[in-house]
């Protein structure tokens, strides 16, 4: 499969997850959905490796670091999301969550003591002012019982745990474990957190089989969790983690279009110059990323984290 193909089904299935979560809110409550959506996921996924022949045995510190990447990555996170997505539309909540990125650098300097650039700092208060453009209408008007700035107080909350996520992630893997099985239990540990929180919070787990709850589940456990991300792996290794991070850039641009379609998402001039300044930092942010750093007296790459939905 071309590179360019590759890139464009990556760059919209993570564009189109967001908007296939709004289908997941009618019926069942949100922190359900994410169980039941990492629970296929994490199935599909062990299926896979033991189909493989893929290793799952991990140590007891491997799990521990296995259980933060599910709490960040594959649960809480994804919950506050669902809900984010009640208030907003799904195209605002992939522009919020693309903070990510910022988080990421911030992150990274306090856990892992990646140096802070002046490109990180340039990136990240361009980002968020095209993120305040963006809201420019809901700042103007801010009440503090507003549902709209609720919306976007869970969706910064979520982008800092997915960078706490990728954080825990980009360890992993400088510990040498294997990404593929390290997703796998990572979702499952993402299901059952979520599964204990359900249950303690005596949450009804009901499966509504209508066509857009069961057919957006399983889009999102198969196309958003696991195709999508293998494609992204494959295009990290033809092309290098610096070209294929760009697809994380471009997927506020491809939500919001799903938005405008779907949502009917109404475009304003602030909204127009906050979403190229979003992804103006995003770009800055991510090609100083790229770049080989020193790090714990050898030389790696920093990978960027994941940002489909």
């Amino acid at each position: 499969m071309k590179n360019v193909i590759l890139y464009c089904l990556v760059v919209l299935i993570w564009g189109s997850t967001w908007l296939a979560i709004k289908f997941q809110l009618e019926d069942v409550a949100p922190m359900v959905s994410v169980t039941y959506r990492f629970s296929l996921a994490a199935i599909i996924l062990i299926g896979y490796c033991k189909l493989k022949g893929l290793s799952l045995s991990f140590g007891l510190k491997d799990h521990f670091f296995l259980l933060l990447l599910g709490g960040f990555l594959f649960s809480i996170n994804y919950w506050l999301v669902y809900i984010s997505e009640i208030y907003l539309t799904s195209g605002l909540v992939a522009v919020i969550f693309s903070s990510m990125v910022f988080f990421n650098a911030v992150n990274g300097y306090f856990l892992l003591r990646s140096p802070i650039t002046f490109n990180m700092i340039l990136g990240a208060i361009t980002g968020l002012i095209g993120i305040a453009l963006v809201f420019r209408n809901e700042i103007v008007s801010f009440e503090l019982a507003s549902d709209s700035l609720y919306g976007l107080a869970l969706g910064f909350i979520s982008a800092f745990l997915a960078s706490l996520g990728n954080i825990t992630a980009e360890y992993s893997q400088r510990r040498r474990l294997p990404v593929i099985q390290i997703n796998a239990i990572g979702m499952a540990y993402g299901a059952l957190i979520m599964l204990i929180i359900s249950f303690s919070t005596g949450q009804e787990f009901k499966l509504p089989f209508s066509t857009l709850y069961v057919g957006s589940l399983i889009y999102l456990a198969v196309l958003g969790s696991i195709v999508a991300f293998g494609l992204y792996l494959t295009l990290l290794g033809r092309i290098g983690s610096a070209k294929a991070a760009y697809a994380i850039m471009l997927t506020p641009l491809v939500a919001l279009i799903f938005s405008t379609v779907f949502e009917s998402y109404q475009w304003s001039l602030s909204a127009v110059f906050g979403l190229a300044m979003v992804l103006a930092g995003n770009a800055i942010l991510l090609r100083t990323k790229s770049l080989l750093q020193q790090s714990g007296g050898k030389v790696e790459r920093v990978k960027t984290g994941i940002a489909g939905k």
